[in-house]
């Protein structure tokens, strides 16, 4: 198909020496089309007829595909209750670092404050003893209200959200409330308010 012609620069005994080849098609040959490799008869391997067969399991192959079906739905529930709480542990990790990083550089009279808050909800604690309402109510409130003291505009804005969300729970608790109400005491012929009863 090619011709080559080699140019040796030195005596063939000089192996190492650098010499050129150049090639180019020969114009007087027909064009052959390429042979596969299994038409060749060095490659050629007879044909035999496969088939395919399933070997049985063995008891150790069976037990683990029970233990796998049987531990599906647990581990499916374990992999959305990753992919659910995955982004909330990562907000909570970057609020964490977050609030470390405003620690190390906190402004001045910080800590004080903190301090003086922190007094205020464990005078909270040791003035509600004996009581678990009072446990629950008197060191968040001690707390807030010294909080309030040195962050008015923060006290402030707390104060109207919280009032909004109290506002509508309780206008969500009354609407429960007042289906429930008309379910069980206000349909007709309802055992409770049926004349017969009397």
């Amino acid at each position: 198909m090619f011709k080559v012609i080699q140019r040796s620069v030195g005596p063939a005994s000089l192996s190492l020496l650098t010499f050129k080849v150049y090639a180019s098609p020969k114009k007087d040959s027909p064009h052959k089309t390429s042979v596969k490799v299994n038409e060749l008869s060095l490659y050629s391997v007879p044909e035999s007829p496969s088939k395919y067969v399933d070997e049985p399991r063995t008891q150790l192959e069976e037990s683990i595909s029970h233990i796998r079906h049987y531990c599906e739905p647990y581990t499916s529930w374990c992999q959305e209750m990753y992919s659910q709480t995955k982004p909330k542990m990562q907000s909570l990790v970057q609020w964490g670092l977050d609030s470390y990083e405003y620690l190390q550089n906190a402004p001045p009279g910080f800590f004080p404050r903190l301090g003086v808050i922190g007094f205020a909800g464990i005078l909270g604690l040791l003035l509600a003893r004996g009581s678990k309402i009072k446990k629950l109510v008197y060191p968040p409130g001690f707390m807030g209200l010294a909080a309030s003291l040195y962050y008015p505009q923060q006290a402030i804005v707390f104060v109207q959200v919280s009032g909004e969300k109290l506002y509508d729970w309780g206008l969500r608790g009354y609407i429960v409330v007042e289906d429930l109400w008309k379910e069980n005491f206000q349909k007709p012929g309802n055992v409770k308010n049926s004349p017969g009863n009397k």
